[in-house]
C-alpha cells in the first residue's frame, strides 16, 4: 500500500455509544491514525431487532464508511453487530480488513477458580452461532450464568454512566451473579465497560471484570500490521490529526459522554457532527 493510502482512516461503528469502550484505547495506542466512529444511536439498541435489520444496518455503515471516509480498515466495535453481520461484511468487502468482537467466553474459563462464570450480554449475542460456539469450546468446563441486561443498554445510550437509575438496574443483573457464586463475570457487550465503575463497585474486589476491547485493540494493531496499513508514527503531523464521531441520535448527549469517556488531551481532536441513514 502507498503511503498516502496508509494515512487513510479506520473506520469504527456500533449500534450507540458502547462502542467507544474500544475507540477510547487506539488514539494512545495508534497515535498516528485517525478515527472515524459511527454512534448508530438513532436506530440503538441492535439486541432485540433480527439478523436481517442488523445486517442490513451495518452494511450501510460499512459502505460509508469505505466509500465516503475512504477508511482502510474497519472496526465492528459490537457485539450484536459482529455475531449477526461480520462473516456478511467480510465477504461484500474482501479487501478491506475487518475485526470484530467476540464474549469473552475464553479468558473468563480461564480466570475463574470457583468454575462459575456470569456473562452480561444482548439477546442477540446470546443467541448467535459464535455464541454458541464459544461457549462449545470454552464452556463445557464451567457453570455459567446468563444475564440479557434488558434496558441496561438504553439506559447507557441515554447517558446514564453513573446515576442512581443505573444503579438500580444493575443491582437486578449483579447481585443474583454473585449469590451463585460467580467469580468472574464477562462485560460481553461494548456498553456495559463504560459502566464498569459501578459493576465494581457492586461485585468488590472478589469479582473479575473481563473487558474484551483491550483485547480487540491489539488485534486491529496485528491486523494492520500484518497488512502493511499501519500509518507512519515518525510522521509528527499525522499525531495531531483530528478524529470523527459522528450519531444518529442524539448529539448533546454523545457530546456529554465523550467528555467522560475521554481524556482532555484526546478530547480536544474529536469532531462531532450527525450521521444520517436512508429511511427509505
Amino acid at each position: 500500500m502507498s503511503p498516502s493510502e496508509t494515512q487513510h482512516p479506520i473506520g469504527i461503528f456500533d449500534s450507540g455509544l458502547g462502542g467507544l469502550s474500544v475507540f477510547r484505547l487506539l488514539p494512545d495506542l495508534l497515535p498516528a491514525e485517525r478515527f472515524v466512529y459511527v454512534a448508530d444511536s438513532g436506530r440503538a439498541p441492535y439486541g432485540p431487532r433480527s439478523n436481517a435489520e442488523i445486517i442490513a444496518f451495518s452494511e450501510q455503515i460499512v459502505e460509508y464508511l469505505v466509500e465516503v471516509e475512504n477508511c482502510k480498515a474497519i472496526v465492528i466495535a459490537c457485539n450484536t453487530a459482529t455475531a449477526a453481520a461480520a462473516k456478511v461484511l467480510r465477504k461484500r468487502n474482501p479487501t478491506i480488513p475487518i475485526v470484530g468482537m467476540e464474549p469473552a467466553v475464553k479468558p473468563a474459563a480461564q480466570a475463574t477458580v470457583t468454575g462459575k462464570v456470569g456473562v452480561m450480554a444482548t439477546a442477540g449475542t446470546f443467541g448467535s452461532e459464535k455464541y454458541a460456539e464459544l461457549m462449545s469450546q470454552y464452556g463445557r468446563d464451567i457453570e455459567v450464568f446468563e444475564d440479557p441486561c434488558v434496558g441496561l443498554v438504553s439506559l447507557i445510550e441515554e447517558g446514564e454512566l453513573k446515576s442512581v437509575r443505573l444503579s438500580a438496574k444493575l443491582e437486578t443483573i449483579v447481585p443474583p451473579m454473585i449469590e451463585a457464586g460467580v467469580d468472574t463475570i464477562v462485560l460481553g457487550c461494548t456498553h456495559f465497560p463504560l459502566v464498569e465503575e459501578a459493576i465494581a463497585e457492586i461485585t468488590g474486589k472478589l469479582v473479575t471484570l473481563v473487558n474484551p476491547a483491550p483485547a480487540v485493540a491489539r488485534q486491529l494493531v496485528r491486523v494492520l500490521e500484518a497488512q502493511n496499513l499501519l500509518a507512519d508514527a515518525g510522521d509528527s503531523i499525522l499525531k495531531h490529526r483530528n478524529h470523527s464521531v459522528m450519531t444518529s441520535g442524539n448529539m448533546e448527549r454523545l457530546k456529554r459522554v465523550l467528555t467522560e469517556v475521554f481524556d482532555p488531551e484526546t478530547h480536544k481532536r474529536l469532531l462531532v457532527s450527525a450521521y444520517t441513514f436512508d429511511t427509505d
